[in-house]
């Protein structure tokens, strides 16, 4: 029980942010998770793997660096691409040197699905998140969320 004496617990105010901070981070990708589905057929993480492809080198990436771009689990990943292989959306390729290593690639139906899903979902992010924020709000935001999304320090004992 010593440990717990050393806990940095979270006061009433900071417990209360943290949970408006998950509830609304849900709330949001719910939202648009529904909506990319009933517009296009896609899921969010879908449509996340197909933006990262359209802006990679030859619309491209390996497997490992797509699934750190959208921050999936290999085997989600792996499940994902087959749906959009399926559709004929992406395709695999083994990459040369690498036996274990695959490539996936944006077809040109692919980059149409995303050319036609992503006007609405620009829409829908808009409404949801930066007409709801003053500029200086969304400045703040942005300020907030790049230091969020700096690894902690790793600690070693």
């Amino acid at each position: 029980m010593a440990h717990m004496d050393a806990v940095r617990w979270l006061d009433g105010d900071e417990q209360r942010i943290w949970r408006d901070f998950l509830r609304a981070q849900s709330q949001i990708e719910q939202e648009l998770d529904r909506d990319l589905q009933e517009r296009s057929g896609l899921t969010l993480v879908e449509y996340g793997i197909l933006v990262s492809l359209s802006e990679a080198d030859d619309q491209r990436m390996r497997m490992r660096e797509l699934a750190d771009a959208v921050i999936v689990s290999k085997s989600r990943l792996s499940h994902q691409i087959a749906r959009l292989e399926n559709a004929g959306y992406v395709r695999r390729e083994h990459c040369e040197g690498d036996r274990r290593g695959n490539w996936a690639v944006l077809t040109e139906h692919g980059l149409d699905a995303l050319r036609t899903a992503a006007p609405g979902h620009a829409t829908k992010v808009r409404e949801r998140v930066f007409d709801r924020l003053s500029d200086e709000q969304v400045r703040l935001l942005g300020e907030i969320t790049s230091r969020l999304n700096v690894p902690a320090p790793t600690r070693r004992g």
